[in-house]
């Protein structure tokens, strides 16, 4: 045992079965699968080593990103040069308290624990806090705006309860798989619009004085196996450099370059590399290529070792020492670990306190228990309104016939379907809105109006206006009546007097599982019972990600359909703003659905392996979703960025321009370092494309939502077989409100980013010479205006 002992660090690590610590005098500090498999009869995992490249040393911070974390790091390493070594260990890991995550205190220095808290969409399990419109739903508004302002709130709710750390926003899962438990807590499958949501919300929630953690790094597609267990070891999730960067890592870029103070490494492997002791992915790309200045915290039990994460960049584990605390000390003492990496580690966590100005004015975490009896700390403000807003802007109306909807004062509305009230009992778990992890196992819908997801991601509303309470509000107040069954698949009365049938279902998901089905048999034998009796029939679906609609999408007396998302506390008030024409509709699909769930091909199942070292080859590189649908030549029931109006949009006039007279060079200026977000030569904007939408109805007012699909020269075009997608979003923008007749220009600036991929040769983005193909439209695929540019050599 004392052989396994010194040998531990020399091995790739891996958590050694709970069954096995008995053996030993204590459980293993740093363990190595390799040199103990003997001893259980586990395959080696000797063939996998080298398929993640090491990179070695950890960057040491330096605060050369911009003055204000110069000064960060000023304040951080004045600090962290008076402490001793178990001081600095006691910060850069995890204690009890009152939080999510708590980090350790150096009480003669001044330096208080930081309390870390869930979630991305609201705080959650306390008292008086909001409960915000899921990620996905955010993404549905497609508007920078609003999701600048939907970061600041939850920046502001955090401050306000003494919260140092967010844990949030979402990129990972970016939603590769269509059935991924996890993919509404992210901002889309697009990696542009994903960046946008991530960016902005990120500088929203640090305006607010408050660390963003901008989650999972990387590759957390699936939860099926997604971590250590007695089968074996977390499925790697085996990516080539190529998709890693234009996909994976691209939406991350955008919330380093607004800032982010720290960032949370994911529970998988990564070509076979665990997430949080990757040293490509850590040392490599995250502190060198993007130049990070914060921490990098594991997500919560997801260290797998002890100086083999430390070395490869990990800087705090949470939420307890793992394997580190008095083992960490040890190591840096016998040179396992370096002074300078533990020093490192400790300043970049005091750096991101004092980029963000905690350590003045802060206030003390004020963070309970439901059984704990405290004065009321109430952070919601008027954010109610906010999040009303931001529901309707990311509801997404996919069906109209014949203008059903807006409704116009009905008299007479008939209410079918669980989705509309709520649950009856949502709070067994105070943690956990509609149900913990101890009941909601594999569940497909939530019987009861659904707002949030399943998991850590989940909120904890302060009430939720249900859509059956805000229908009754306003047909009480144009005196009217209502009829409702929210029990049966088969409504057995006939109202043939009524206006219109509301039904209204939902598709649930949640962290610790991936979703079995995109639709359900119950539901589509109630939408098409209620069709069959009703000649009005509009369906309201509640969505944790894609629904399939194709079982009754066609019927003709379905006569509208509208995507409801996740909206959030103020679901109700969203929805009937929209249903009754007060908003004119204009969220846009983040996502293809489909017309079968056969259509996802390989990227429909997260996938399944009963191996001990389970493996995900990503084999289809750049082509996800909409992607996919193009190159397969494959028709989706409803594109990506679909989504109807309650008017008409014209575009015209489109013209494209290269920023200055120069052509850019083909790499970004060697000579310039690299400061956080990447290269500053990234974010120069190369050229400019331009149109003009007008509102071309006669009667509502409404917002556009434009948008700029690229095609690099080389990519798969016209039945050409290209390296790369035919069309990736480049661009988008909310225009509007527009007045009938009104036009406004539309304008997208283009970086050296946007129009660049990632050369495996060079290491670098590269600017491929030739002729980049332009489209503007209303969707991928509702494209109205077409163009070029020409970028040639120097």
């Amino acid at each position: 045992m004392e052989y396994l002992r010194n040998v531990y660090d020399l091995l790739p690590p891996c958590r050694v079965p709970d069954t096995a610590l008995g053996l030993l005098a204590e459980p293993l500090a740093f363990p190595a699968k390799a040199a103990v498999s003997f001893l259980y009869g586990h395959p080696s995992e000797v063939p996998y080593y080298g398929r993640s490249p090491a990179v070695y040393p950890s960057p040491i911070g330096n605060g050369s990103t911009s003055s204000r974390w110069a000064t960060a790091y000023g304040h951080a390493r004045a600090i962290v040069s008076q402490m001793t070594v178990d001081e600095k260990v006691n910060i850069t890991h995890g204690w009890p308290g009152a939080c999510v995550g708590n980090t350790g205190q150096v009480p003669r220095l001044g330096v208080p624990a930081l309390c870390f808290a869930d979630g991305p969409s609201g705080i959650r399990g306390q008292e008086f806090v909001s409960a915000f419109p899921a990620g996905i739903h955010v993404a549905a508004t497609f508007d920078r705006h609003l999701m600048y302002r939907y970061g600041r709130a939850l920046g502001d709710e955090y401050r306000g309860k003494g919260i140092n750390v967010a844990l949030g926003p979402v990129a990972g899962p970016l939603g590769r798989m269509a059935r991924g438990g996890r993919n509404w807590e992210g901002l889309s499958n697009d990696p542009y619009l994903a960046g946008a949501g991530l960016g902005a919300i990120t500088r929203g929630i640090q305006d607010a004085g408050i660390i963003a953690t901008p989650k999972h790094w990387l590759l957390n597609e699936q939860e099926f196996r997604r971590r250590w267990s007695s089968m074996g070891d977390a499925i790697s999730a085996n990516v080539d450099d190529r998709a890693l960067h234009e996909l994976y890592v691209f939406p991350f870029m955008e919330a380093l370059r607004e800032g982010a103070a720290a960032i949370m490494c994911s529970y998988q492997r990564a070509n076979h590399s665990y997430a949080c002791q990757n040293s490509k992915l850590l040392n490599g790309i995250l502190k060198t290529e993007l130049g990070f200045e914060g921490f990098v915290v594991s997500d919560w039990d997801g260290q797998m070792s002890g100086v083999a994460s430390a070395n490869a960049g990990l800087d705090l584990v949470m939420p307890s020492a793992g394997f580190w605390g008095a083992s960490l000390a040890q190591a840096v003492r016998n040179g396992s670990v370096s002074h300078g990496r533990i020093s490192d580690m400790a300043t970049r966590v005091l750096a991101a306190w004092y980029f963000l100005h905690q350590q003045t004015d802060f206030p003390p975490p004020a963070i309970y228990p439901s059984t704990h009896r405290h004065a009321p700390v109430d952070v919601q403000d008027d954010h109610a309104s906010l999040i009303e807003e931001i529901g309707a802007a990311g509801t997404v109306l996919v069906k109209n016939v014949n203008g059903t909807l807006p409704l116009t004062k009905p008299r007479f509305l008939c209410v079918y379907g669980y989705g509309a009230p709520l649950k009856a009992g949502p709070w067994q778990n105070p943690d956990r809105y509609g149900g913990g992890y101890d009941v909601n196992f594999g569940w497909g819908t939530l019987n009861g109006t659904l707002v949030t997801g399943g998991g850590s991601g989940g909120s904890s509303p302060p009430y939720v206006v249900s859509p059956f309470q805000a229908l009754q509000e306003r047909v009480a107040r144009d005196r009217g009546i209502l009829r409702w069954d929210f029990y049966s698949d088969d409504p057995h009365a006939e109202y043939v007097n009524a206006d219109a049938c509301l039904v209204f279902i939902n598709a649930y998901a949640s962290e610790m599982f991936d979703r079995t089905s995109l639709e359900d048999a119950f539901s589509d034998r109630l939408v098409a019972n209620v069709a069959a009796k009703c000649q009005n029939t509009i369906v309201v679906v509640h969505s944790a990600g894609i629904r399939t609609v194709d079982a009754w999408i066609d019927h003709p007396n379905v006569t509208a359909v509208v995507f409801g998302g996740l909206p959030g506390q103020e679901s109700g008030h969203s929805l009937t703003s929209v249903l009754y024409g007060d908003v004119s509709p204009s969220g846009r699909l983040p996502y293809t659905v489909a017309r079968n769930e056969a259509d996802y091909g390989n990227l429909l199942n997260s996938t399944v392996s009963a191996d001990y070292f389970p493996e995900d080859t990503f084999a289809e590189g750049l082509f996800i979703d909409y992607r996919a649908f193009y190159r397969d030549r494959v028709a989706p029931r409803f594109e990506f960025g679909f989504g109807l109006s309650y008017t008409t949009f014209g575009y015209a006039g489109l013209s494209a321009a290269l920023a200055d007279s120069l052509p850019p060079a083909e790499f970004p200026d060697a000579g310039v370092p690299v400061v956080q977000g990447g290269h500053p030569d990234l974010w120069a904007t190369v050229a400019v494309v331009a149109c003009a939408v007008t509102n071309t109805g006669a009667e509502r007012a409404g917002s556009e939502v434009a948008q700029l699909y690229l095609g690099v020269p080389g990519s798969d075009q016209e039945g050409e077989e290209g390296d790369t997608p035919a069309r990736q979003l480049r661009g988008f923008v909310r225009v509007g409100p527009l007045a009938p007749g009104e036009t406004r220009q539309a304008v997208f600036e283009l970086t050296r980013r946007d129009l660049s991929v990632w050369d495996v040769v060079a290491q670098q983005w590269r600017l491929r010479r030739g002729e980049y193909r332009l489209w503007v439209g209303a969707s991928s695929r509702d494209l109205r205006l077409n163009g070029t540019l020409s970028i040639l050599a120097a």
